[in-house]
């Protein structure tokens, strides 16, 4: 079983990634209600699970089941990287019609949809404060970095290998992007040249979601790489003692943390370091030809160059 989305030169030019704050959140949801499909998840749940306690999520939870998550309450990101605030102004506008479309999927009726989607924007907001705020710098370093890697992926080895990396059951043929999927029927969709939004997600993990509903711009949300660190809670280790002569000890430390990018935010969160200190270090290093710097949104993301990888290699 597979959604089959043909391609044209249109869509390929309009494909485009996003992020989405509020997916990640109604996603997480999922991950709570089902800790035993997502082990990756399971420090992240033992961790926020208490501070739950007294809050009634079944609002949300009822529009989630391991397979589905009612499309309204999570709308497709409108830019690259919207905040929060603007995505809930999005589910808080969602029409009455699509809104029922959603609903009927899972049996539920609102008799006022307006005041309850500004409620359940609200309870949106108080989850995100209590079990995704704590967590964010990391999760938005790991979602940057993965369209950083996909955008160099674009360049140096086109579509067809940007959309086969993104998971093992996607694949291109033919000018067609197949996504296998569980337990859904086989189905055809034309994209008609609005292209593809394409989500990295840490909370869809290990599943691809995909959405091509009318009115929306088709969208799939994927496992975003480097699942598999982001809980760790360990000590950076130190750097190379030959390395450290060199560069000194906290740029050695740092450059050997950026096996994936990151911002200055989150290499002072894992550092101890203080922001001004690791962008003053993180500047020499970009001006000695070792670090490239991307902006992304208000972040700019440090990623090492050639020289740095072989400087680390040989160490």
């Amino acid at each position: 079983m597979e959604l089959r989305l043909e391609y044209s030169a249109a869509d390929l030019a309009h494909t485009r990634f996003a992020l989405s704050p509020l997916w990640e959140a109604i996603a997480s949801l999922r991950v709570l209600s089902f800790p035993a499909e997502h082990p990756r998840h399971h420090p992240w749940v033992r961790a926020v699970r208490p501070r739950l306690t007294g809050l009634d999520l079944r609002p949300l939870t009822e529009l989630i089941t391991p397979q589905l998550i009612a499309a309204f309450v999570c709308p497709p990101p409108v830019s690259h990287a919207p905040d929060l605030e603007l995505e809930l102004a999005a589910l808080r506008a969602q029409p009455h019609d699509r809104v029922q479309a959603g609903l009927d999927a899972f049996g539920l009726q609102y008799p006022d949809p307006a005041a309850r989607l500004d409620e359940l924007a609200g309870l949106v907001l108080t989850y995100w404060e209590t079990a995704i705020a704590p967590y964010w710098p990391r999760i938005r370093a790991l979602l940057d970095g993965d369209v950083l890697h996909r955008a160099r992926l674009m360049a140096t080895a086109g579509a067809r290998g940007l959309f086969e990396d993104l998971d093992p059951g996607i694949t291109w043929q033919n000018d067609t992007l197949h996504v296998r999927r569980r337990r859904q029927r086989t189905a055809d969709a034309h994209l008609e040249g609005q292209g593809m939004l394409l989500i990295p997600s840490v909370f869809a993990h290990p599943r691809v979601f995909s959405l091509t509903a009318p009115g929306w711009q088709p969208l799939l949300r994927y496992p975003v790489r480097g699942i598999a660190t982001l809980w760790e809670s360990r000590e950076p280790a130190p750097p190379d003692a030959a390395l450290a002569k060199v560069l000194g000890r906290s740029r050695a430390l740092l450059l050997s943390l950026l096996d994936q990018p990151a911002t200055t935010t989150a290499l002072a969160a894992r550092t101890g370091l203080t922001s001004g200190a690791v962008s003053q270090h993180l500047t020499a290093m970009r001006d000695a030809g070792l670090l490239t710097a991307h902006r992304l949104g208000k972040e700019v993301l440090y990623a090492r160059t050639a020289p740095a990888h072989a400087l680390i290699d040989r160490t």
